[in-house]
């Protein structure tokens, strides 16, 4: 059987092929200090749990609108007033199967064949494939580490072309954790704006911001970049349910109305329990939000400290997320443990893996040469040992 040009094309998720090869080595009976899913590791709170429990004894368990439950969507909406002081209306929001549906359904929609999306360089390996698979054409915009993975607005300005069709923003960033400041959100606005490009502007992780950072979501920019910002988020990363699958796009009526009618004949409606567990997150309380937020502090600034004192390595701060990505470039063809030398980023991590049982992503994948990422979603005594693993592994 030959498959289509898009699928043949296609290469796996770089994070899921790590946490695969990591399960299949935990199934042979080896320990596996694993570093490698961008997910909470706390469970669904209980208040969300039981509004699931109850929606299925209640029997709402059959079809809903394509486009989500009117209670969600209000839900979205008021919850966008209590948190970025904005006032959009049910029209304005569209429920899909998790953020990453919401970001297919966006770019499927407003993509014709060979327009340019502009990427931000590191970007979750999810990206430029999803461009391709809509029929654009990812354009990577490299922000280094010396320029703290920001992009200069003078960088974004000079690869805009008349094909140009929008902008992929995350902020807080996977795989790097940075915080794109408010000042240079807005000024890339201003840019799409003047040069008439769209922003699709990702913030599954606008909860998860530590202490001393601070950003803002793009609508609040005011008119002019609000109009042409689609915003996408969900409650996988703020309330620990990245296994429910439920995620939302605000967006101008005419582009919901557009998702809708392509979510209407690909997926259908989101699954109908999940959706009332979400309804319960966003409108029950919000300690739980402020309570994993608390501990995933601790252990950034845990894994800060440890990585300070490992020679050779260099990162940015995180100011969101859980994730910390570094630099290795400098133990490249240089023995390290067991005797192994390697010359990228991947071989790395695989050597990583198969000698000290240290699961990491490499950076390969994110569009960052010579980098790895790991994920803080776990306990400290994980990150205790397996920060200790690779410390000895780089020793050689």
């Amino acid at each position: 059987m030959q498959f289509s040009p898009a699928v043949s094309a296609l290469q796996p998720s770089a994070t899921i092929a790590a946490a695969t090869k990591a399960k299949e080595l935990k199934a042979q009976g080896k320990t596996i200090y694993e570093f490698t899913l961008g997910e909470p590791d706390f469970n669904t709170p209980l208040h969300i749990r039981q509004a699931a429990i109850e929606a299925m004894n209640a029997g709402k368990t059959h079809y809903t609108a394509a486009g989500g439950i009117p209670e969600l969507r209000k839900a979205v909406c008021t919850a966008a007033q209590r948190d970025y002081g904005i006032s959009i209306e049910p029209q304005n929001v569209i429920i899909s199967n998790g953020a990453k549906h919401s970001i297919h359904n966006v770019l499927c929609a407003v993509c014709c064949p060979g327009d340019e999306v502009l990427i931000p360089t590191p970007y979750w390996v999810s990206y430029s494939a999803l461009v391709e698979l809509a029929g654009g054409i990812p354009i990577l915009v490299d922000a280094t580490e010396a320029q703290g993975f920001l992009p200069s607005v003078e960088q974004i300005a000079a690869q805009v072309t008349p094909r140009t069709k929008l902008i992929m923003l995350n902020s807080p960033c996977n795989p790097t954790g940075v915080v794109f400041p408010v000042d240079l959100l807005r000024q890339i606005g201003e840019l799409a704006v003047r040069q008439n490009f769209y922003i699709l502007s990702d913030e599954i992780y606008d909860k998860l911001i530590y202490p001393g950072w601070e950003t803002c979501c793009m609508l609040t920019l005011g008119d002019e970049i609000a109009s042409r910002t689609i915003v996408i988020n969900g409650v996988s990363k703020a309330y620990a349910m990245t296994g429910w699958r439920i995620g939302w796009t605000i967006g101008e009526p005419a582009l919901i109305k557009a998702i809708d009618k392509l979510q209407s004949q690909q997926t259908s409606n989101p699954c109908s329990i999940s959706q009332y567990a979400a309804l319960a997150a966003l409108t029950g309380p919000q300690d739980c939000v402020a309570e994993m937020l608390t501990e995933f502090n601790k252990r950034r600034e845990y894994v800060v400290r440890r990585f300070r004192d490992i020679s050779g390595v260099s990162f940015v701060e995180p100011g969101g997320a859980f994730y910390l990505f570094f630099n290795v470039q400098s133990y490249f063809n240089k023995p390290l443990q067991g005797g192994v030398q390697v010359s990228n980023a991947t071989d790395f991590c695989t050597a990583l893996l198969e000698q000290a049982q240290v699961a990491l992503v490499t950076g390969d994948a994110f569009g960052a040469e010579g980098y790895v990422r790991l994920s803080f979603a776990t306990d400290m005594e994980t990150l205790r040992v397996g920060i200790d693993r690779l410390a000895e592994f780089l020793q050689g």
